[in-house]
């Protein structure tokens, strides 16, 4: 099974782009990121005609996120647990969308846009630390269940210094805080493996070029798309590709696909 996570910044503008892609690598499962669209505007019927379930959770404009497979869904959650009604947390944003996919070897997938929170010392971090709370504690819940699953998607995280072409660059960004990088140390720490280091990728695997600045052109890239698999999903795992080229195609988005492959 290959399971994909891809933040395409706005499917309806770069369908073309996003359809090409797919019928090129295939995936059986992918989780779109940034899709800026409510459900009823999500261009089902093309996704559909290659022979994808989709399950989606939208929003106006901003964030969004969806789920397609090439075999059917169950247990479908659009939402991340932990919603606090006394704060303005109570308004959630389209974030988090987990299904399980009925595979002959079922496995569980949550896509993930996890919040980007600059600019730091506001309430946009305090946000992005209360959700990733939030995350790692359905993580632990998850793990309960002994069961194979990723959760994978765009992390708004540079984990270390390694993860970026130019570190000192980010050092007054959100991505790059302590607390940030304490974060999803955290929850790696639950027992989750990320699919980078299992397939041990190199240094300079980036997910992430800024279109300005010509980022893309001097590689000046940040690697903040993962999968972070369960001890079951990982003894499961085959490989894993980052699909550079899709930054090089018509109208691309400026985060590239990750593609996990996990055995039957």
């Amino acid at each position: 099974m290959r399971i994909a996570t891809w933040n395409v910044n706005s499917v309806n503008a770069r369908l073309p782009t996003v359809l090409a892609w797919l019928e090129a690598a295939q995936p059986d499962v992918v989780c779109f990121q940034e899709i800026k669209t409510v459900d009823e505007k999500f261009p089902r019927e093309p996704f559909e005609s290659l022979g994808y379930n989709v399950e989606v959770y939208g929003q106006k404009s901003y964030n969004g996120v969806a789920l397609l497979s090439k075999f059917p869904v169950s247990d479908v959650r659009r939402g991340l647990p932990g919603l606090d009604l006394l704060t303005e947390d109570a308004e959630d944003q389209a974030r988090y969308i987990e299904a399980v996919i009925e595979a002959p070897r079922p496995v569980r997938v949550g896509g993930i846009y996890l919040p980007n929170g600059n600019p730091i010392g506001t309430e946009k971090f305090d946000f992005k630390m209360r959700w990733m709370a939030r995350l790692n504690a359905h993580a632990r819940d998850l793990l309960a269940l002994e069961e194979p699953f990723t959760l994978c998607g765009d992390y708004n995280v540079i984990p270390t210094p390694e993860d970026a072409k130019t570190p000192s660059a980010w050092v007054n960004d959100a991505l790059f805080q302590p607390e940030s990088r304490a974060a999803f140390r955290a929850l790696k720490g639950l027992g989750l493996h990320e699919a980078g280091e299992l397939g041990r990728q190199p240094p300079g695997t980036y997910t992430f070029w800024d279109y300005q600045a010509g980022a893309w052109q001097r590689d000046n890239g940040i690697r903040i798309d993962f999968h972070l698999l369960s001890p079951q999903a990982a003894d499961r795992f085959v490989g894993v590709e980052t699909h550079r080229d899709a930054r090089d195609m018509e109208k691309p988005s400026d985060h590239v696909p990750v593609v996990i492959e996990l055995a039957d």
